[in-house]
């Protein structure tokens, strides 16, 4: 049962850390927290990098990840779940079969396979777990191009492309799919995510802003989907809400050194 408690809807992020938190575990409950949700977190890979590098990364047990899960659920199931970064198969099967087992909510999936700054979080074995395991249950799959292209194995350079991997995502067995467009090099003024959720097709547009984006956008963007699915909204409301607050977090980054920018993940609204 999920959380009964309406002042304090509770989301559950399981994911990897980011020591920097600009991204991953941290990022995530910070965006829970500036959207007024209570925040879980199941840590699945212990990274060490910073905003622009990877130095290392070590997947926590599944024993272990398993038992973050159910010591959780066992308190208060949460309404709402995203997954991030899962490290190995063996994980992203375990995390299956909790969210199976204990009939948590469809999770809000972000395939993170690469980092942004281009080192590899997800083997072959741990890319066909999430294709054919976890995102069967999701609510939603986020996917940027390059996880959409990786999924799929449909390369995206066209609109035709884009919505053909939407389909494909969906076949799956996703409830709906939303791929950002924020890596597409069209030159245009907008920022265009399709989201797609069997039925329609919906072009989710904003100002595209200069520069060379930040680290953890992808984190947060998922994150917020799941804290306004834990607020009640529908799944729709839920992606429109999410690209509001990335993109205000967007225009008010900033950097803490000589690495990438970084979301003020408390921008006001």
């Amino acid at each position: 049962m999920a959380s009964p408690n309406s002042k304090h809807p509770v989301a559950l992020t399981i994911a990897g850390t980011d020591p920097g938190g600009g991204a991953g575990i941290q990022a995530d409950l910070k965006t829970f927290a500036s959207l007024g949700v209570y925040g879980y977190s199941v840590i699945t890979d212990v990274i060490a990098q910073n905003s622009f590098s990877v130095a290392g990364s070590n997947p926590v047990a599944p024993a272990l990840v398993t038992a973050q899960i159910e010591s959780l659920a066992a308190e208060c199931a949460p309404r709402a779940i995203k997954t991030g970064a899962l490290g190995n198969a063996a994980i992203v099967k375990a995390v299956v079969r909790e969210i199976v087992k204990l009939a948590m909510p469809a999770p809000v999936v972000d395939p993170v396979i690469i980092a942004s700054s281009g080192t590899r979080l997800l083997d072959a074995s741990g890319e066909r777990a999430i294709r054919d395991l976890l995102i069967p249950l999701a609510r939603i799959v986020t996917p940027n191009i390059a996880e959409a292209e990786a999924i799929t194995a449909i390369r995206i350079d066209t609109d035709p492309a884009i919505r053909e991997a939407a389909r494909r995502v969906v076949a799956m067995g996703a409830r709906a799919v939303v791929i950002k467009g924020g890596h597409r090099k069209t030159g245009e003024t907008k920022s265009t995510d399709l989201f797609y959720e069997g039925r329609r097709f919906t072009e989710l547009k904003s100002d595209r802003i200069p520069g060379d984006g930040a680290h953890g956008t992808g984190c947060a963007f998922s994150a917020a989907i799941a804290a306004y699915l834990a607020r009640g909204e529908n799944l729709e409301d839920a992606v429109r809400g999410a690209k509001r607050y990335v993109t205000r977090a967007l225009k008010r980054r900033f950097k803490l050194g000589k690495g990438r920018a970084i979301l003020d993940h408390f921008a006001p609204d």
